[in-house]
């Protein structure tokens, strides 16, 4: 054995790696929310917005082939329920076709152009109570991920 063969080539996940995964994400009561079991990997590149940073972090050091599960704190992802971000809006700001019916998520386009998710809390004659606070605020989130490829 020379020494060229005893070094190792392990590619591991760093901050600018490009990377193919299996993922699961999933309440702490086990129900499933997000994930690509029975689908394609997802390919993407960490820090390019795709995944939230708690679970690039994970991700980082891990090579071909790891496996990782992780219990993530709502602190750790994406925080807790706030109540400024519920806000009544008019009912005629629906769209008319629009059956609109408690813990129904709508999703709305800010300004800037970007979807915004809101859950509808209550249904008032002519307002409506939208909740804005992301859907997994305030969970404690099970996080589940296989490193299939670093390319």
């Amino acid at each position: 054995m020379t020494n060229s063969d005893s070094i190792s080539t392990t590619k591991t996940v760093n901050k600018d790696s490009r990377l193919s995964i299996h993922f699961s994400l999933t309440l702490a009561d086990g129900t499933p929310v997000d994930g690509t079991q029975d689908g394609e990997p997802m390919t993407f590149t960490l820090g390019d917005g795709t995944m939230i940073a708690a679970f690039e972090e994970i991700l980082l050091g891990l090579s071909e082939g790891d496996k990782q599960q992780v219990s993530l704190d709502p602190r750790e992802t994406f925080g807790f329920p706030d109540e400024e971000n519920k806000h009544w809006m008019n009912r005629a700001d629906f769209a008319l076709d629009s059956e609109l019916e408690k813990d129904l998520m709508i999703e709305f386009s800010t300004p800037s152009g970007e979807q915004l998710p809101g859950i509808i809390l209550e249904l008032k004659e002519d307002q409506v109570l939208v909740d804005f606070n992301h859907p997994l605020a305030g969970y404690e989130l099970i996080f589940t991920a296989e490193i299939i490829r670093i390319h």
